[in-house]
């Protein structure tokens, strides 16, 4: 992987400079659900295919379920509030969101817990995940996995949340599956398969299968 700035270097992402010509931007993001935890494979797998550049932006409560040295090992890099507020900000400097919504040419909500699915929903754009949300472009490719436990996926509100968030913002809601949760319930709830995740980026741009990644 080649870094152009990380979230602990003082140079700030610029997706100008973190484009890469030729090669596909995969933007995913990762909330507080317990398939956070699947993260790294997804990268990993990723960055398996050639020409395939990955960033990872997580909230605070997906970090309960993977470190960010996990997806450094894997090949990415991990984005949180700590560096989209800095407390250094000067008029004119880049912003965060903005900067990493230019750079995606595809964005994978996987896994999108009901919290963030709500604030999808509603607009809210209290972390850097939703003012990323809010941020997006109409025609950037945007998926949406949610994973929670099954009451709360059958809730009238979640029922309402997703319709808004297909029908309204346009976004592709792709699950939840039924399986034993990490709860212990058994239902609908669980994120679509991680490996079917990174096969619709596959398919959708269209990827060859390299083993040294490019990024």
């Amino acid at each position: 992987m080649t870094s152009t700035s990380s979230p602990t270097s003082s140079a700030p992402f610029l997706a100008q400079t973190a484009r890469r010509p030729g090669h596909t931007h995969v933007l995913l993001i990762t909330t507080g659900s317990v398939a956070s935890i699947k993260a790294p494979l997804i990268v990993q797998e990723l960055t398996r295919y050639a020409n395939v550049c990955v960033e990872v932006v997580a909230t605070k409560a997906a970090l309960a379920f993977y470190t960010k040295s996990d997806v450094a090992n894997a090949g990415g890099r991990v984005w949180t509030d700590d560096d989209e507020w800095t407390g250094t900000f000067k008029i004119g400097d880049p912003i965060l969101h903005i900067e990493l919504r230019r750079w995606a040419d595809v964005v994978l909500v996987a896994p999108c817990s009901a919290n963030t699915l709500s604030k999808i929903a509603h607009g809210l754009s209290d972390n850097l995940v939703t003012s990323l949300m809010r941020a997006l472009s109409p025609t950037t490719p945007t998926y949406i996995f949610p994973a929670m436990n099954t009451l709360m996926y059958e809730h009238p509100l979640t029922v309402e949340h997703v319709r808004i968030i297909k029908d309204v913002v346009g976004y592709t809601v792709v699950g939840p599956i039924g399986k034993k949760l990490a709860c212990g319930d058994i239902g609908v709830g669980a994120m679509t398969e991680w490996k079917e995740i990174v096969q619709i980026v596959v398919d959708s741009f269209h990827l060859v299968r390299h083993e040294q990644g490019s990024c």
